[in-house]
């Protein structure tokens, strides 16, 4: 028999990120109740030898090429449901915990069998004091899917909270949810994968948990930095951001309400369409701009095909 937990980390040119991962999971959580997965998106640093030879204990999935963070993470989630594993747990790289949330959260769902998912508190890692992304919430009149930074009360810290949406930064799953929902939708590649699966979920019945009394530390955008004249963030992260929030809409949001999120999204568009030609940096502005054209025309039966997850 496997152990409960499948904990899957994909990286992409982070070894070193990874690395400090898997000691900060060594240190503070039991590992009786997992096994580690790394699984590499064809990185090109020689992220796989150097993992290896620091950590050899780990199971290693090499994907070969760049799946995107959907992909990328079904290939490690296919082989825990095939191996039996109870658990799917998503970590992303760039995270450390100071606690064992592998217990705490493996734990809250053995006892509560109608939730598919739960997420703890997930925290800034240059300010331990503030919340990067806690209760994830759907607006169906603004559209957007917002995160609770609120901190936990006295009052909270032990209870849980229904959510509508878990964030892929470090979420457990229940792997036989995950066989009637399906997998991330490989078609969003990253960003808002993690909405769709949520909602997915949601229509098979399940629940989606907030942990607020369990805590992980996360850098953010490791993997999406980098250094060029345009800004630090990578100029294609804008068009994946701008499509996958408009396909959550065109599947998710009501269409009554579709004036409304037109407007209201329309207008931040056009005025980070404004900023990139103000601030010269066409590459980002045409990303946006294909971003909206594909968000809008690229066919439901297409993205929602059931081959995609």
């Amino acid at each position: 028999m496997p152990k409960p937990v499948a904990l899957i980390l994909l990286n992409w040119n982070t070894p070193a990120h990874t690395a400090n991962c898997i000691a900060s999971l060594k240190q503070y959580c039991s590992e009786q109740l997992f096994d580690i997965i790394v699984a590499d998106n064809g990185s090109t640093d020689n992220s796989l030898d150097r993992l290896k030879s620091q950590y050899p204990d780990v199971i290693y999935i090499d994907n070969k090429e760049n799946l995107g963070f959907a992909e990328g993470n079904n290939r490690a989630m296919r082989y825990a449901i095939e191996k039996g594993y109870m658990y799917s747990l998503l970590i992303n790289t760039d995270t450390l915990v100071d606690e064992d949330v592998v217990i705490k959260l493996s734990g809250h769902l053995d006892n509560h069998t109608n939730a598919a998912a739960v997420q703890p508190a997930i925290y800034w890692m240059h300010n331990r004091t503030m919340i990067w992304n806690g209760k994830g919430s759907f607006n169906k009149l603004t559209g957007n899917t917002p995160s609770s930074t609120k901190l936990p009360d006295a009052s909270s810290a032990h209870n849980f909270e229904l959510a509508d949406w878990v964030t892929g930064c470090c979420v457990l799953f229940r792997n036989s949810a995950l066989q009637q929902s399906g997998l991330l939708n490989k078609r969003f590649f990253l960003y808002y994968e993690d909405v769709d699966l949520s909602f997915r979920l949601r229509e098979c019945g399940y629940d989606l948990h907030y942990l607020p009394g369990c805590k992980i530390y996360h850098e953010a955008g490791a993997s999406a930095t980098v250094k060029k004249k345009e800004g630090n963030l990578s100029p294609v992260i804008h068009y994946y951001i701008c499509r996958n929030h408009i396909w959550i809409l065109r599947r998710y949001g009501k269409p009554v309400l579709y004036p409304v999120n037109l407007l209201y999204n329309g207008a931040y568009y056009l005025a980070l369409l404004a900023y990139f030609i103000l601030r010269g940096r066409k590459q980002k502005a045409g990303f946006l701009i294909k971003g909206v054209k594909d968000g809008f025309f690229t066919a439901k039966n297409l993205i929602w095909n059931p081959s995609n997850y």
